[in-house]
């Protein structure tokens, strides 16, 4: 270790608490996750399974544009709001 180097202390992170995911994003933009590896701690995910199925469907500019508004006013990007729409309907017409 180096004399630049504070020692990890049991119970004080030196990773701060953060009050939003751009304040997070930015903070690590200037350091190094390989500098912190001895304070993360394994977590366990969910992975949605493999849809296995992809369908293609052409839209003209105008709609794509809207669509990608849409899309993005929810905060989700234009395939999931796509997916979303599609089965809402097939699930009002009794699907």
């Amino acid at each position: 270790m180096s004399s630049e180097e504070e020692p990890t202390r049991p119970g004080k992170s030196r990773i701060p608490e953060f009050t939003t995911y751009e304040e997070e994003a930015e903070w690590w933009d200037t350091h190094d996750i390989t500098d912190y590896l001895d304070e993360l701690k394994p977590v366990k995910i969910r992975v949605a399974k493999n849809l296995g199925h992809i369908l293609q469907i052409p839209f003209d500019s105008k709609d794509m544009r809207a669509l990608s508004a849409r899309a993005q006013d929810k905060g989700i990007d234009i395939i999931t709001l796509a997916r979303q729409w599609v089965l809402e309907r097939l699930r009002e017409d009794g699907q």
